[in-house]
């Protein structure tokens, strides 16, 4: 798998929605490394995009904690195992990206307070600090 080696514009509450996404195919190398998706998968078969609108907000569980994240590139892919995986490619507030699983992520609506809670903390860690 080839990931995005460079963050992008980041987004906030209010800018969500206007992000720039990768859609309508599956990413291939180029795509990664002229920054325009976050991950192109080249070891699996029958890879296909979701048929779903993006931007799409989501509560990321990753292993440590859960964080705010928009989708910005989803696809499924065949194992070798003939089991469907789905790969997202995450944007996070602060413009880094990530790759994640379909499991991992929890779709939400942009107005979700816990979602919004979320990226203020990313935004503005020092302010989630005084909350505790």
């Amino acid at each position: 798998m080839t990931t995005s080696p460079t963050p992008t514009s980041g987004f906030t509450a209010q800018t969500w929605s206007q992000v720039k996404t990768f859609a309508g195919r599956c990413a291939v190398r180029a795509d990664v490394d002229a920054g325009v998706a976050v991950f192109a998968l080249e070891d699996t078969d029958n890879g296909q995009p979701f048929e779903e609108p993006l931007p799409q907000p989501v509560i990321w569980h990753d292993d440590e904690e859960s964080l705010a994240a928009v989708i910005i590139q989803a696809e499924s892919h065949e194992t070798d195992d003939g089991e469907q995986l789905g790969v997202l490619g995450l944007l996070l507030p602060d413009g880094t990206t990530k790759v994640g699983f379909v499991d991992d992520a929890e779709e939400v609506d942009g107005a979700n307070p816990d979602w919004l809670a979320l990226i203020d903390a990313a935004l503005d860690p020092d302010d989630a600090d005084d909350e505790d």
